[in-house]
């Protein structure tokens, strides 16, 4: 066979296993992002066993302030049992840095991540009714809460690759056989994009932007004097961060809505 005939035949071969490539990445990614919308799908019995007066809330937080939230979706108690946790959404506060929507609706205040949209703004107003907590890094400046609030508005937009389901798959099981230290290894095993598309990873990079510790790993340097050691902070992998991290990190303040404006329980009416 001549030469070019061969050439042909192998370029026609190509164009061929590309589309088959492309079709399956495309199948793939649709498989994926309905399997993501089935997670992100909401328990319509879900009550808040704690009651929050959402002005209260509203007026409390502060630009970088992390908001913990109970979900009442499928993959909400994935991680929660996990995790071992009540948290099993997180997203940051970000005050009024995004312009108010032109068709009158409220302003988003809220970066966070979904799995099924991505990195979004939202509002508010849309956990009402939830089961909340507002967790605050301490002795921010405000060139830092700037930092906080410019590295996720930065990341809007950004949407991640479903087309591995066999990383998602295991969100379809709410309570995976495994030993206790094992559970939070499995949130960030396989390829990746499933895994950050967990909530607290992203805000986890955002606080490693500006070198704030979360639940760092500490080591000790190799001085002789045993009084003169230093402790070592180690930055964590982002992709081991879960909502309750947040909250038992010695270095987040919990700041609850009810006790900042004074709270005397003489005032109290009981039935």
């Amino acid at each position: 066979m001549p030469a070019y005939f061969l050439i042909i035949h192998r370029w026609r071969i190509g164009i061929m296993m590309g589309r088959v490539q492309t079709a399956c990445d495309k199948l793939l990614g649709n498989l994926g992002h309905r399997m993501a919308e089935k997670l992100g799908a909401k328990h319509s019995k879900y009550k808040p066993l704690a009651h929050i007066e959402f002005d209260e809330l509203c007026q409390t937080l502060r630009a970088g302030d992390v908001l913990l939230v109970e979900g009442n979706e499928r993959i909400s108690g994935v991680i929660k049992y996990v995790t071992q946790s009540t948290w099993s959404h997180a997203a940051l506060f970000i005050g009024d840095a995004l312009p108010e929507p032109k068709d009158g609706s409220e302003r988003p205040r809220l970066v966070e991540v979904n799995m099924h949209e991505g990195c979004v703004a939202s509002p508010l107003e849309n956990y009402h009714g939830f089961n909340l907590r507002i967790c605050r890094a301490s002795a921010l400046s405000d060139a830092e809460r700037a930092a906080l609030v410019a590295f996720m508005i930065g990341k809007l937009g950004l949407r991640y690759d479903m087309r591995n389901i066999f990383d998602l798959l295991r969100y379809f099981l709410p309570t995976p056989p495994l030993p206790v230290r094992w559970r939070r290894r499995m949130l960030s095993f396989g390829s990746g994009d499933p895994t950050r598309a967990i909530c607290s990873s992203l805000i986890a990079q955002a606080f490693q932007s500006i070198s704030y510790p979360i639940l760092p790993e500490v080591s000790f340097d190799d001085a002789t004097n045993i009084a003169a050691q230093r402790e070592i902070f180690h930055i964590r992998d982002h992709s081991l961060f879960a909502p309750r991290d947040f909250d038992l990190s010695p270095y987040f303040q919990v700041v609850k809505p009810a006790l900042t404006d004074g709270f005397d329980f003489h005032k109290l009416v009981w039935d």
